[in-house]
């Protein structure tokens, strides 16, 4: 492990900054125009320099390791062993805050200096994109740092069974290596560049983020030789720590019972301008926590700090794991936030005849129900036959049906520790489905009918929910149940057009409390806006300007919904949105220009506004204003009083307003006749 640590770090001094850049910069790119203009300058080079290119990827790699491309502030690593022992999933996520950022940005972009758009102190989204496909080929080859050796405690460097990357099962993303709406931000000058190409200059200091965890349709990422023993017997586990500045390590084992962290060590070993070599142990930093999920796999955390002023000094952690039963080991006990014996644990979605996997209780209740020292989880036993019930690695308890014609079953249940000592005394509940729901908007669309059906598990149910969306709720309702289905209306009113849950809480002094989320596929339809035209002193529509070529309109528009509104208005063909916006009011001042070469002489005007509410649901109206200045013979077609409005979708409703508050009141009737 050491010595081949120690060549990963000489053989990294060895090289140029420049190249160091360059090996980190490709892990967050991938094809390009860059790459493609540089070929097609000479097609007949195209493969060659392909294949030099992944050569020159996989010699510059090789070896290296995650801190040897860049030195972030923080990062965090995720280790899960796979259930066969010989593959692992590793996840890493690193944070570069500014001036490390800008010197991230100013590496990249002096990597192009000589193509189009390289090295002019302004790093693109061109140069991102142009080597993110060879990033899993540049990590393929480099150190995971880590080892694992069976067999008795072990320290020192032969015969470590190192972990390798899997190339083809490495995903790569960053965030804000080119940050998107910079206030610095332009479109890339230089020739060639992709269209949409934006750039922002290499100085600024916007932290970033650079990801890697396994690709979509990967089982692992990380393989190393199968552990004969399945982890089974003794075996350690080595992390060199190396330069990790400062930096979270979450190690997850698979299920296997009594496996526990047995010791640890973490030795700073420093070699000497003469060759002597000194070991010693590190007393400063803490070592691992070792802690059991509720499923019952090990966890173990570290977190790792390394100065930069002791560089070259070579850190290692070493973690040693057995499955021998510790020499003393206390039962697990029920605590007295656990359910007592027959109580109900209620479920939803458990259907006769059909598999089910249903969450039953959170894991912020159920670390509540038991204790002991090492972690504990649940074993149940059903008189039912497909039902099983376990806790998964948050906690929540989870109860599935495999061909189970049973809505409900009894249980008995103790509590387990990891290395198979139970509780004394059990308990015994039922699990099962309390009731089944059906849901559909009312005939007027503004409300929920929400009917629930007993299933006669519970005789008396106290039932609350509403309509529920993200960011909004709709008012609550509750209903006692008890042998008769009930229906409770509930209001959408506040609630957003789309899609709507309904939300809620079942209560008994029998069972356990039920918080439900129900989906029935319902969507909030969009009313339409309502938009009126307000009456000047005299009485009309318009007010004009004494040079007869503008007037003025005022109105009110809202919503409904509560939505935005937008607006806008067409005149002879022209149209404007130039409205000027206060609350519900608006206001716009109109110019007749665009009907002066109407033939015959336009004598009256005819203003069409349009409100469109974000759901992209309309309302027109029409506003005659006849022109005081034009002589029409007294053939006026109508008064300065007549407006129509129209809903999409809907006839054109006319009526003749004297008032604003009539107005309104014909947007509102133009709505009814649409509902």
């Amino acid at each position: 492990m050491a010595e081949h640590t120690r060549f990963g770090f000489s053989h990294f001094l060895s090289r140029s900054s420049t190249a160091i850049s360059l090996i980190f910069l490709m892990i967050l790119m991938g094809c390009s125009p860059l790459f493609t203009t540089q070929v097609t300058l000479d097609s007949t080079e195209q493969a060659p320099a392909d294949g030099r290119q992944a050569e020159q990827i996989t010699d510059e790699c090789e070896g290296l390791k995650f801190e040897d491309l860049f030195n972030y502030d923080f990062a965090d690593f995720i280790i899960n062993f796979g259930d066969d022992w010989a593959t692992a999933e590793m996840d890493a996520g690193a944070f570069v805050n500014g001036s490390k950022s800008s010197i991230v940005r100013d590496n990249l972009d002096g990597l192009f200096e000589g193509l189009s758009g390289g090295g002019n102190e302004f790093i693109s989204t061109d140069e991102r994109d142009a080597v993110r496909a060879i990033g899993p080929k540049c990590i393929g080859v480099m150190d995971t740092r880590v080892g694992v050796r069976e067999g008795i405690p072990h320290r020192g460097t032969p015969d470590w069974n190192n972990m390798s990357f899997v190339e083809d099962g490495i995903g790569l993303d960053e965030i804000d290596l080119v940050p998107a709406n910079h206030p610095e931000q332009r479109s890339c000058q230089n020739l060639g560049s992709a269209n949409g190409c934006k750039e922002v200059p290499v100085s600024i200091t916007d932290d970033l983020q650079i990801m890697m965890f396994l690709d979509e349709g990967q089982t692992n990422n990380v393989r190393f030789d199968k552990l004969p023993n399945s982890g089974d017997s003794n075996f350690t586990l080595a992390v060199n720590i190396t330069n990790m500045s400062y930096a979270h390590l979450e190690i997850n084992f698979p299920l296997n019972q009594g496996l526990r962290m047995l010791n640890y060590s973490i030795q700073d070993t420093l070699t000497a301008s003469d060759g002597t070599v000194t070991v010693s142990e590190n007393a400063v930093m803490e070592g691992p926590e070792a802690m059991y999920l509720p499923d019952g796999r090990l966890r173990v955390n570290q977190v790792v700090t390394y100065a930069a002023s002791e560089y070259p000094m070579l850190r290692e952690l070493f973690i040693d794991f057995t499955t021998m039963a510790p020499e003393t080991n206390e039962a697990p006990e029920w605590s007295s936030n656990a359910p007592q014996d027959g109580t109900i644990i209620p479920l939803i979605g458990v259907t006769p005849g059909q598999n089910a996997n249903v969450m039953a209780v959170t894991g912020q209740k159920t670390e509540m129900w038991a204790t002991d020292e090492s972690g504990w989880g649940l074993e149940c036993s059903f008189t039912e036959n497909g039902w099983t019930a376990s806790l998964d690695s948050d906690g929540d308890l989870i109860v599935s049906t495999v061909n189970s014609q049973a809505e409900s079953s009894n249980a008995e249940c103790y509590v387990v520790d990891p290395f198979g000592e139970s509780s004394i005394d059990s308990r015994n509940w039922t699990f099962g489905q309390v009731f089944t729901s059906s849901a559909m908007l009312s005939e007027t669309g503004d409300s929920i009918e929400f009917t629930i059906t007993p299933t006669g598990l519970i005789n008396e149910l106290e039932i609350s929910a509403h309509a529920h969306q993200m960011n909004s709720m709709g008012q609550m309702r509750s209903v006692t149940l008890a042998a008769d289905a009930a229906t409770i209306s509930l209001p959408l009113e506040g609630l957003s057009p789309g899609a709507v849950m309904v939300m809620g809480d079942a209560q008994s002094s029998t069972m356990l409390d039920l918080d439900f989320m129900l989906d029935f596929n319902l969507e909030k339809a969009s009313l339409p806006p309502m938009i009126s035209v307000k009456k000047n002193l005299d009485g009309g529509n318009a007010t004009w300007e004494a040079s007869g070529l503008t007037f003025t309109l005022q109105g009110d528009v809202l919503d409904p919904d509560g939505e935005e509104v937008s607006l806008s208005l067409e005149l002879c063909g022209y149209k404007t949105n130039n409205f000027l916006r206060d609350g519900s009011s608006w206001e716009i001042e109109v110019y007749i220009v665009s009907c002066s070469e109407q033939n015959p002489p336009v004598t009256a005007y005819d203003v069409v506004f349009t409100a469109t509410d974000e759901s992209g649901t309309m309302t027109t109206l029409t506003a005659y204003i006849p022109d005081p200045y034009a002589n029409n013979n007294g053939d006026t077609p109508g008064d300065d009083n007549t407006i129509t409005v129209e809903e999409e979708g809907l006839p054109a409703l006319s009526m003749v307003a004297t008032l604003s508050i009539t107005l309104l009141g014909a947007a509102f009737a133009g709505r009814a006749r649409k509902e």
